[in-house]
């Protein structure tokens, strides 16, 4: 919070219209980004799909704030084609996006890594990496004077235990948001991403053997990690969509511990 008069605090967010996707369980970073988010003064719309629409609904009642939420399959041409039209009849423009996207079929995961199909490759990388620049673009004609686009990562330096085909998307997607901070900064729009450490979520679940990220981040990390605690990766995320790192694009912010520096 900053103090702008004796006793009067403004949030850091005050008065920004921020975009969420992701949000299916109040234990997900995504949900502690947008309550976060409207603590710190901003409105707040969240976009679900599928049956996770239903999810998304339900959790968005724990909010501080009510939350509009638009149905967006960030793999439907036609949802994409209309995702401004549908955020203009809640906001009148955006000032950050979040791109808490992710998805691998489970033949690309949990070391079936040669000899998965590319139809699961493809749908792996569709989902986590490319969705990246369409979600972004999706949004870009509400990019009023510049915008600040975060996405949630899981750091890709390295081969994971059984994470396979889902530590290739991530590579991607760090390598698009390289991409896109090249070319959209001309346009005053800032591309960073959050590499978390493991957190117990939907999408971990999904993973064989998650208990063995765990297990490195007891051993390694030189800050104590909890795997239950999201907040820690939203506030790092809060912080990006804020203008306090105006001039901060194209980078990866380790919300991991620590864990990423040790050799």
């Amino acid at each position: 919070m900053a103090d702008l008069e004796w006793g009067t605090e403004v949030g850091i967010l005050e008065g920004k219209n921020i975009l969420v996707t992701g949000v299916l369980t109040d234990g997900s970073i995504a949900f502690h980004i947008a309550r976060l988010a409207q603590e710190e003064g901003a409105q707040v719309v969240l976009t679900g799909f599928g049956r996770g629409l239903s999810l998304t609904t339900r959790i968005a009642g724990r909010l501080p704030k009510p939350a509009p939420i638009i149905e967006l399959d960030v793999t439907n041409q036609e949802h994409l084609d209309a995702l401004a039209t549908e955020v203009k009849k809640h906001l009148p423009h955006l000032d950050g996006v979040v791109h808490s996207i992710g998805f691998a079929p489970e033949a690309a995961l949990g070391g079936n890594f040669l000899n998965t199909a590319w139809e699961d490759v493809a749908t792996a990388v569709q989902v986590s990496a490319y969705s990246l620049k369409s979600l972004t673009m999706a949004c870009h004609p509400l990019f009023k004077d510049g915008a600040s686009v975060v996405g949630l990562d899981f750091d890709a330096q390295v081969a994971w235990p059984k994470y396979d085909w889902m530590g290739v998307a991530k590579a991607a997607l760090e390598s698009t948001s390289r991409y896109l901070a090249r070319d959209l900064g001309k346009d005053n729009v800032r591309i960073n991403l959050i590499a978390a450490g493991p957190i117990r979520t939907i999408a971990a679940k999904s993973i064989p053997g998650f208990n063995e990220f765990e297990n490195v981040w007891n051993e390694r990390s030189p800050l104590k990690w909890d795997v239950a605690d999201p907040v820690p990766a939203a506030q790092g995320a809060v912080a990006l969509l804020s203008d306090w790192f105006p001039k901060t694009t194209g980078e990866i912010i380790h919300v991991d511990g620590g864990l990423h520096a040790m050799g």
